[in-house]
């Protein structure tokens, strides 16, 4: 099968990307495919330029500004890409994850992994998917939507309060606020990255998370932060960054419990194939839902591939059902 891994754009998760892709091109070929390696910015890239660029090392912090925007309707009109039995999209942040790509996609009649565009857009924004999180019966926390004043928070929310954009994934822009007077210095960084920002409740306790695939919930995984107090960016892709332990040491009855959410999270945002949930778990076993991840980090030490791996699914064995569940959903499209 002729795979094209499309991949970097515009976004602050560039970085995130092009590591994903390094993995991603690595054992789609060693499958047997052939892989082609398409950067949203660049096209189609040699094979000296594809060596150089997947090193599959992300940096401590994301990129100090955007690319240039991607030329879609360009990239997806070049014959490598309409040619190649399957899109694999190891895109995140920005037009990659939002639906943009992928209605692009659609009307090109291209077959491309992961969530279709109603999807997308539901999971990149946060706002709509804890609403749709709260109608499904999944538990969130509270939430304001900025310009809110500090009383407003503190009455509403108390502090401390989690900081981040509306539309930015990766932890981009997250600040974790624990005095009123810091909380407009936090807003500020959060409008550096989206126009919508959004001011959380706090939850206090252990972070947990649990990929899904094929509409079936993985392992369930603790990740301890070494870094800083949050799971941040430099957290997740720097080595040592964070313990991340799969499956957690969880009762039986609490994992279940976290699948069973995650899951109907996943369909709450009509979700396809694969994503990843990520939750907070209270003193009183209390767990939360912070977001769902609909093309979540496929980097060598990305949470789902660990996910899936704690239930025995190798990353190459990942990496294919992600394709074969796309052939299977829109393959009869083309």
């Amino acid at each position: 099968m002729k795979i094209a891994v499309l991949f970097g754009g515009e976004s602050m998760e560039r970085d995130v990307s092009v590591a994903s892709a390094s993995q991603v091109v690595r054992a789609l070929r060693a499958n047997g495919h052939e892989v082609i390696a398409v950067d949203a910015l660049r096209g189609v890239l040699p094979p000296d330029e594809e060596k150089a660029l997947l090193t599959g090392r992300v940096d401590r912090a994301p990129p100090s500004q955007l690319a240039d925007k991607a030329s879609l309707p360009a990239v997806v009109s070049r014959p490598d890409l309409r040619d190649a039995d399957l899109v694999f999209l190891a895109l995140h942040g920005g037009s990659g994850e939002d639906g943009t790509v992928q209605a692009v996609l659609d009307l090109a009649g291209i077959v491309y992994t992961g969530s279709g565009r109603i999807g997308s857009a539901l999971g990149m924004d946060k706002d709509v998917s804890k609403r749709l999180f709260l109608a499904a019966g999944v538990p969130t926390p509270d939430w304001l939507m900025a310009p809110a004043s500090t009383e407003a928070v503190e009455e509403r929310l108390g502090f401390p309060v989690i900081v981040k954009p509306n539309g930015q994934g990766s932890t981009v822009g997250l600040t974790l606020v624990e005095r009123p007077e810091d909380l407009q210095k936090a807003i500020d960084e959060a409008a550096r990255f989206d126009d919508a920002v959004m001011i959380e409740r706090y939850i206090a306790g252990r972070e947990l998370t649990v990929g899904i695939l094929d509409d079936e919930a993985l392992a369930v995984g603790e990740i301890i932060p070494r870094l800083s107090s949050i799971f941040d960016y430099a957290s997740k892709y720097q080595a040592g960054g964070a313990d991340e332990i799969f499956p957690a040491d969880l009762p039986p009855e609490l994992t279940r419990r976290a699948q069973e959410l995650g899951l109907a999270a996943h369909k709450a945002l009509k979700l396809e194939c694969y994503s990843r949930a990520d939750f907070r778990l209270d003193s009183d076993g209390g767990l939360w839902c912070l977001e769902m991840n609909t093309l979540p980090g496929l980097t060598s030490g990305s949470l789902l591939p660990r996910s899936a791996a704690a239930v025995g699914i190798s990353f190459e064995e990942l990496c294919e059902r992600i394709c074969r569940a796309a052939l299977k959903k829109r393959g009869a499209r083309k």
